[in-house]
């Protein structure tokens, strides 16, 4: 019996080593082992796949449109003729003031008359102030005026300038009733303010500008002429003179506008020119209250030169020149006799000719006095 408990008993041990060798065994098989044995192991999730192109359909690339180019003005060469024009209105300005100044040296009067005294206005060009004559020797006669004048013409505009004049004549009056006399004398107009204009056409459409500055005007004159006393109511002169005139004009730059391209400096300068001037008048009393007067000269300006040193963008620098020029220079007055010594006197002055000088007319009134 003993002998059966035995082997019984090795047999149990037998069967519990091999059972622990097998838990021993199943507890280091791998994980991945574990779960394809049992059926409450979730497998081991597999990795998403890569997201496979999807081919989409071709599409044509954006045009980004490029900028429309800002169109580049054209007209320089019309802006540059634009200072010949400047150049025009500057001689313009010379010739007026030489006219004007006539005026206060007795040009609508009698060569040779007594003393007297005129205050007088005049539209056309605005000139108001006095002028007369005064007798220093029975041969020698001072004549002398000032006034203040406003002008425009061919494009410019003068403003707050004083004008005077004087001259001394001298009349052979020992010579009898046909006789020569002599006149020498100035014109000055120390200060004027002037606005000028220029004008030119741009691929963009036109330019107008106007300019203001300061000016001056200088005059000297020598005259040799003739006089006849045809009768006590008939006096006739003819004469030649020959003139100087100087014009200083400042410097400026055109002004700011919202269209100027082509915008233009101009230096500082003085314009010039010399005249001759000839022809003659008639002087005649109708009855015993009215007296006439009519004048002329043909005028030919020579060695005329323009100051002007202009900048223009597009063209450098551009220098104007002025040719000779002829035009007629007329005058008339109508003198009524208010009382001994009074004369209301109606007057007119102007040129006529192409341009620069042009047509003119300045007309007015005056009230004189003899003495």
């Amino acid at each position: 019996m003993a002998r059966v408990h035995l082997h019984r008993s090795a047999l149990g041990a037998a069967l519990i080593a091999a059972v622990s060798l097998v838990l021993v065994v199943g507890q280091t098989r791998p994980a991945a082992a574990q779960c394809s044995e049992t059926s409450f192991c979730s497998p081991s999730p597999s990795p998403s796949p890569s997201p496979s192109s999807t081919s989409t359909a071709s599409t044509s690339p954006t045009v980004t449109p490029s900028p429309t180019p800002t169109p580049t003005p054209s007209g320089a060469d019309s802006s540059g003729n634009s200072i010949n024009g400047l150049a025009s209105q500057r001689f313009n300005q010379m010739i007026t003031n030489q006219v004007l100044g006539s005026v206060l040296l007795g040009v609508n009067e009698q060569v040779n008359c007594s003393d007297c005294v005129s205050a007088f206005g005049s539209v056309g060009s605005f000139m108001a102030g006095i002028h007369g004559r005064k007798e220093l020797t029975n041969n020698l006669s001072l004549l002398a005026g000032i006034a203040y004048t406003q002008y425009s013409e061919n494009g410019y505009h003068v403003t707050g300038a004083p004008i005077g004049a004087f001259a001394l004549r001298y009349d052979l009056t020992d010579w009898g009733s046909s006789r020569p006399f002599f006149d020498i004398g100035a014109v000055l107009t120390p200060f004027e303010r002037a606005r000028y204009s220029r004008s030119y056409m741009t691929s963009l459409g036109a330019v107008s500008l106007q300019s203001t500055t300061d000016a001056s005007n200088y005059a000297v004159y020598g005259r040799a002429g003739w006089i006849s006393r045809l009768s006590p109511r008939d006096e006739v002169a003819a004469s030649f003179e020959l003139w100087q005139l100087w014009q200083h004009v400042s410097g400026y730059s055109d002004p700011a506008a919202s269209l100027n391209p082509f915008d233009a400096t101009i230096a500082t300068g003085t314009d010039s020119a010399s005249l001759v001037k000839l022809g003659g008048q008639w002087t005649h009393l109708f009855g015993g209250s009215v007296e006439g007067n009519i004048n002329g000269f043909y005028v030919h300006s020579f060695a005329a030169n323009s100051g002007i040193i202009a900048t223009v963008t597009g063209d450098g620098l551009i220098t104007p020149t002025m040719g000779d020029q002829g035009w007629f220079e007329y005058g008339s007055r109508l003198g009524f006799r208010l009382a001994t010594g009074w004369v209301a006197d109606i007057f007119v002055n102007g040129t006529l000719g192409p341009q620069p000088v042009g047509n003119t007319v300045h007309g007015g009134v005056g009230l004189r006095i003899n003495y």
